[in-house]
């Protein structure tokens, strides 16, 4: 399967901003032993490239994606430190031309009709929808698929156990974006058996087995 595939298929990517590049490989076996093997790693930080390159390099059954693009450089150092898709907020038209150009999938963020047709005009086939709880959520969403009815999208922004199954049993919604099972508070004490639990739950509920919490 390419990354496309894989994203659609496991439904959820992990939407990470790390601190410590170091926390990258053993944060890569907690997605792995948990079920996910996805990761939005987002240029919040100073250490998403070199996290990126050791992700990828340690665990390379992993898609380990670059988020919060939003320069051409930006792109530039995530597919040089290994990243196999691209995540960015807005719609950036030197970062989704760069992304075609070197075969990467890119998920632009949008939020208007405006945004949504310049992402046609490049052929994509999936946008991020962000940030979706502030825009509306589901009922933006479905609103957009009328007028849209062949483009998906993968939510991010106030995604969470609660609500994910609802925007997923939606046809036009292909994944979500979340933060939750990698929380900030829990790469800063390192406990990635509690990521790796969070992630297996995760996992879980998106398939239908787990409860909502």
């Amino acid at each position: 399967m390419n990354v496309a595939e894989v994203i659609e298929k496991l439904k959820v990517v992990p939407v990470i901003k790390l601190e410590d590049a170091n926390d990258a490989v053993p944060l890569g076996k907690a997605l792995v032993e948990g079920g996910l093997p996805v990761a939005e790693i987002t240029f919040r930080t100073e250490a998403a490239e070199e996290a990126i390159r050791k992700m990828s390099s340690a665990y390379p059954e992993i898609a380990v994606g670059a988020g919060t693009l939003t320069s051409v450089e930006q792109a530039r150092r995530a597919l040089d430190a290994g990243a196999s898709f691209f995540v960015s907020p807005g719609f950036h038209k030197g970062i989704t031309e760069f992304a075609i150009q070197n075969n990467i999938p890119i998920y632009p963020g949008v939020c208007t009709p405006t945004e949504l047709m310049m992402a046609m005009e490049y052929g994509l086939p999936v946008v991020k929808f962000f940030p979706a709880g502030q825009y509306g959520g589901l009922k933006t969403i479905k609103a957009l698929s009328g007028p849209f009815p062949r483009m998906k999208f993968m939510p991010t922004g106030g995604i969470n156990q609660d609500n994910i199954r609802e925007y997923l049993a939606e046809p036009c919604v292909i994944a979500c974006g979340g933060s939750w099972m990698v929380k900030d508070n829990m790469l800063k004490k390192q406990d990635f058996d509690g990521i790796r639990q969070l992630v297996s739950e995760a996992v879980a509920l998106v398939s239908g087995e787990g409860s909502k919490g």
